[in-house]
């Protein structure tokens, strides 16, 4: 059995319904609802499945069709926009599921295959290569999603949600962008970035991450500061505003003030600074350096976690 063979029965289509922001705020009116559809993958018997969070994520009613066209209502499990990715559920008998393989094993130039439903069309199965690895992507939140493989597999619109899947039948990806001026040029949020995702959501519901209160930009620093004060990195973040009543208020930070490092690790970049926003200091004291005038300074900061917006 070829790798779409043994895929395709685990894929599905995902119909949604999302009242429109603000619609039926005043009685009178009737509530505004937009349509959509995407793609998603089966990875467990029971009926979890893998998709975009900007297909399923915020959404009023989730319909699954799965290959032999049975349709079931879909619960939310919980999605994560910085990752772009959903874990919603059907119940039903046992599902077809599809298996999950491991991206570091993923090499430029091996085959890639991509399953999905673009433009309504079920099951439609393109191929291509992986043309490179360790890309970076900006999600809709504003954070990137980091380690995401690139593919010349054609995805279209519909295919969000849809697994990329290696000459196996192993899923390597999470079919997630395309650019739609280039032609080529698709993009799929990692494996094994998606399975770290997925047991926050099977746990929490969502993904826990780290909250400071801080707005900041990215700073170059002067080679002459960066020799005096002998730091590993050439640029920090700059303290653009403080949160009153925050982690970064409590500890001491101040609007100006250039943050280096983030328990001794070295921050050159605000995508720097949220990779080290993680769940595993949610409530722990961090010594944070920062820049300050013409003083190096350490302060401790207990992040909280961050609420969805």
């Amino acid at each position: 059995m070829n790798a779409a063979e043994a895929v395709s029965p685990a894929v599905v289509k995902i119909d949604v319904v999302k009242r429109a922001a603000g619609a039926g705020s005043r009685p009178d009116t009737q509530q505004r609802e937009t349509r959509g559809s995407g793609s998603g993958f089966v990875f467990t018997p029971d009926g979890l499945i893998l998709t975009n969070s900007h297909v399923a994520g915020g959404a009023a009613r989730i319909d699954v069709t799965v290959s032999d066209g049975q349709r079931f209502d879909a619960d939310p499990i919980g999605d994560d926009p910085h990752t772009d990715l959903a874990v919603i559920k059907i119940s039903g008998p046992k599902m077809a599921s599809a298996t999950l393989g491991n991206s570091r094993r993923v090499r430029v130039g091996q085959l890639a295959i991509a399953i999905g439903n673009p433009y309504g069309f079920e099951c439609t199965v393109t191929a291509g290569v992986v043309s490179a690895l360790g890309r970076s992507l900006r999600a809709q939140s504003g954070r990137l999603i980091d380690d995401v493989i690139q593919t010349d597999a054609a995805l279209n619109p519909g295919n969000s949600g849809g697994p990329l899947v290696d000459s196996s039948g192993a899923v390597i990806g999470v079919n997630t962008a395309i650019i739609m001026p280039a032609q080529g040029i698709c993009f799929a949020t990692a494996i094994d970035t998606a399975k770290v995702v997925v047991g926050q959501l099977l746990r929490h519901g969502r993904v826990r991450r780290g909250y400071i209160g801080v707005a900041g930009q990215n700073a170059p620093l002067p080679r002459r500061i960066v020799r005096y004060f002998d730091l590993a990195i050439e640029a920090g973040v700059r303290v653009m505003s403080v949160e009153a009543g925050s982690p970064a208020s409590e500890s001491g930070l101040e609007e100006g003030d250039v943050i280096v490092a983030w328990d001794d690790a070295p921050v050159p970049s605000i995508d720097a600074l949220h990779r080290l926003l993680t769940e595993q200091y949610l409530g722990t004291s961090v010594e944070v350096t920062v820049l300050r005038r013409s003083e190096k300074l350490r302060r401790t900061i207990r992040p909280t976690e961050l609420k969805a917006r």
